[in-house]
Formats: structure tokens, C-alpha cells, sequence
């Protein structure tokens, strides 16, 4: 049975022929590779697109060696494709593989890359072309760059719960407290039990992710790499910072001279995490003021199977993963997604009326339209409701205002408009933003 991507699928469809490079990007291991040489490619199959007519090369294979030479890759293409009327798709799987060569023709000066025989190869009007590619050498995030805007990038999540279910079946509760505790990587479907699942998760950063990220970015203090990580799985979903990083690795391992942590260095620190997408950092914005905070801000881990790994699966607390989830999922809409800042006035102990500061956990933006969100085990009491619906009021404005809760499963509005929904019921309704 086929793992479906169909939303990566219907974006890859979209782009076809536009004349730009489609870029697919996304954390290791996630389903890159699958998604092109496999989904994409019966698509085409199905659509009467002939096996000859898809070129594929594995730069990552010794079957395709001689192309990571970008010349010799250019000149293969352009000899199968130039002047015949048909029409041609180029896949490159593991475009990290590249070497960078001389250029023949100017000895001495800057090199041949691989990106100067993509840029080339995309003027051929009858050259379709796709890439996939991201590890130590060239992290995925680098891509773009170097196309300087004559891509397309299609940003390749861990499985959605919407997949994850469509795929597993059964009881949806059952479902949800396994991908809550595994996540959504798919290679964790194959895994034939609980054991073989946890080994999987904790070698993808052992073997994987943080290999890459030392080797790529000559890391000099791998402890501090390390204890980074570990910090940010800790405390999804909580404020937090570089300085204060910092500060709690220096306490915790009574650092000091010139082994001390610096702010600066923890902040590079997260900046890899982040570009290597085991990280998203989601910004305060004000909603009157309209301005985004500097700091505090919270992060993200792009799968809660990696993130409960990495901690020794302990530490599951549901309103931390829940709202990780619920943010992921946000991201996986397409929607761009803030925490939201509203002010409120009440009296201090002085009985003097102050502007307090309250929080939405999640403004999700998209198309233009606007959504709030709150993330909420459960509302236990009326006080407890109360608490979680203070700051809907102060926004000023209309746009929907969701609640979404583990304690309940049939959705329903109260008097104010806003949305009661379960976890479950709002992860599977794709219609809701």
C-alpha cells in the first residue's frame, strides 16, 4: 500500500512546464526522494508519458557517477534532448553529490557548479527539470539561493495525522496517541514494533541530522550543539531564547572562563537546527500593533516522533505536543503562523489599571485570511474557558476564532461564534483554514 502525498503531488502538477526549476526541499528522511521518483513519476506514466521520455539520474549511486561532474551531466541531458520535438522531465535525486569543476574554457577562474548546468539545462524549452537533495554537504535550504529565484520550491513535511491515518486506519484515538508518540516519518509505518521504531527516531539524529550539521558547519563545540538540542525538544511550546539558553547550559554545567557558552553561539546553533528543518521558530506579533517581538519567541520540532527521541520519550506532556501538532499542521496547510499578542487592562496590587499582555497561541494566515487558534488539553470548568477565550475579545476584529481540544469529539460554537473542535476532528478536516 502507497504512502498518498497527494497535496506535494497537486503542487508538483501545478508547476509542471512553468519554465523554473522545482526545488523539492524538506528534512532528511522525510519523503523527497519518494515523492519524485516514485508518486511523481506514475503520475506521469499514467498520463502517457513514456519511461524513455523521464531522465533520472542518482548522483548518490556509482551507476551515476560520472554525472556529478555538472558537465558531463549537462552534456548527457542536452544529447537526449536538444532539437528532438518531444517533450523530456529530469529528475536529479541527491543533487549534493555535485562536484564543482574547472571551467574548461577559463582556466583558473570560477568553478563550474552544479546549479550553472541547471540554469542551463532549464532553457531548453522542451526540458522539464527536478531536484531533490540535502545532507551535509548541501542542506536543502542552500538550494534556493543558489537559484536566485528561478525556482519553485515544494516544502516536504513528515506525514500530516491526515495522511498518517489515511494510511493506518482504524480507531482515530488509537491512531492519534501513536503518531502523538512516534510522529509522522515515514519509514516509521514499516517499523514492525515499538522497539524498532524508537532505534529508528534516535539514529536519524545519532547517524543523520547532527553528522551533518558538524561536518557542514565545522561545529567546534559539539557539546553545546548537543545540549541546544536537547533544550529545544524540552521546551516546545514555551518562550525561550538564545541568551537564556545560554545562560541555563552555563548553570546546568557550571561552565565558566573561556568555556563559558555565548549567546551568539547558541544563537548560530539554532539557526542550523532551523535550516537544516528540524526547527521552526514561530514569532510574537502584536495584533493591534501590527510589529513582530525580537525575543522571547518559541520553537518547533518538525516531527514529534524526533523530538520524543531525542528526550528518551519522556517528558509527554499532551499540551506541549498538542500544540507542536497543531502547529505543524499549520505549516502543513500552507499557512503562515504566528503567536498572537493582545493587551487587556486590569488593576495591579496598587489598584492601578496597567495594559497586561495576553496570548493567542496561534495566528495562521492564509490567502489573506486570517484564523486564531488556541490549543487547549481541556476546559475543565467555566473558569478555565474563560481563561482561554479572554484573548479572542481583545483582537478587534471578526476573523474566526477556533478552540481546539483533547476532551472533546463533536465540534460546536458557543455564543461568541468561536469553534470547539477536537484534535482529532480538526487535524482530519482539511476545510477548516
Amino acid at each position: 500500500m502507497e504512502i498518498k502525498r497527494d497535496l506535494y503531488l497537486k503542487k508538483l502538477i501545478s508547476y509542471m512546464w512553468d519554465g523554473q526549476v522545482k526545488v523539492i526541499t524538506g528534512i532528511r528522511r522525510c519523503g523527497k526522494s519518494y515523492l519524485l521518483r516514485t508518486i511523481f513519476k506514475n503520475y506521469l506514466l499514467e498520463h502517457g508519458v513514456t519511461e524513455g521520455h523521464i531522465l533520472t539520474f542518482e548522483l548518490d549511486l556509482a551507476k551515476d557517477i560520472r554525472y556529478r561532474d555538472p558537465l558531463e551531466l549537462a552534456g548527457a541531458v542536452r544529447s537526449r534532448v536538444e532539437g528532438v520535438p518531444d517533450r523530456f522531465y529530469l529528475f536529479i535525486d541527491e543533487i549534493q553529490m555535485s562536484d564543482e569543476v574547472p571551467n574548461p574554457f577559463n582556466p583558473g577562474g570560477k568553478l563550474i557548479t552544479f546549479y550553472d548546468a541547471m540554469n542551463d539545462l532549464k532553457s531548453l524549452p522542451n526540458l522539464d527539470v527536478y531536484v531533490t537533495g540535502s545532507n551535509s554537504r548541501m542542506l536543502s535550504s542552500d538550494i534556493l539561493t543558489e537559484f536566485r529565484g528561478r525556482s519553485d520550491e515544494i516544502r516536504v513535511h513528515p506525514l500530516s495525522f491526515s495522511e498518517y491515518y489515511d494510511f493506518v486506519g482504524g480507531d482515530k484515538a488509537e491512531a492519534f496517541d501513536e503518531y502523538a508518540f512516534y510522529g509522522g516519518m515515514p519509514l516509521i509505518l514499516s517499523r514492525p514494533d515499538d522497539t524498532a521504531k524508537m532505534n529508528y527516531l534516535k539514529s536519524l539524529f545519532s547517524e543523520v541530522y547532527l553528522k551533518d550539521i558538524v561536518e557542514r558547519k565545522a561545529i567546534k563545540r559539539e557539546d553545546v550543539l548537543s545540549a541546544t538540542l536537547d533544550l529545544l525538544c524540552s521546551s516546545v511550546g514555551s518562550l525561550t531564547n538564545p541568551t537564556s539558553i545560554a545562560n541555563s547550559l552555563n548553570s546546568r554545567q557550571r561552565l565558566s572562563g573561556s568555556n563559558t557558552v555565548a549567546p551568539n553561539t547558541v544563537r548560530a546553533y539554532i539557526g542550523h537546527l532551523a535550516d537544516a528543518y528540524l526547527f521552526e521558530e514561530c514569532r510574537r506579533y502584536d495584533v493591534k500593533g501590527k510589529a513582530y517581538f525580537d525575543y522571547p519567541n518559541k520553537y518547533y520540532c518538525e516531527d514529534m516522533g524526533l523530538r520524543n527521541a531525542r528526550i528518551g520519550f519522556r517528558q509527554q506532556e499532551m499540551t506541549h505536543i498538542m500544540e507542536n501538532i497543531i502547529y505543524n499542521d499549520l505549516r502543513i496547510r500552507g499557512c503562515e503562523t504566528d503567536i498572537g499578542i493582545v493587551y487587556g487592562t486590569e488593576k495591579n496590587k496598587s489598584g492601578k489599571t496597567v495594559q497586561v499582555p495576553r496570548e493567542i497561541d496561534f495566528i495562521a494566515t492564509s490567502g489573506g485570511k486570517r484564523t486564531y487558534i488556541q490549543s487547549a488539553f481541556a476546559l475543565e470548568n467555566e473558569e478555565k474557558a474563560i481563561i482561554e477565550k479572554r484573548p479572542f475579545a481583545l483582537t478587534g476584529d471578526s476573523f474566526p476564532k477556533i478552540i481546539v481540544r483533547h476532551d472533546i469529539r463533536k465540534r460546536w460554537y458557543d455564543d461568541n461564534g468561536i469553534l470547539n473542535i477536537g484534535i482529532i476532528d480538526f487535524l482530519l478536516d482539511e476545510t477548516l483554514i
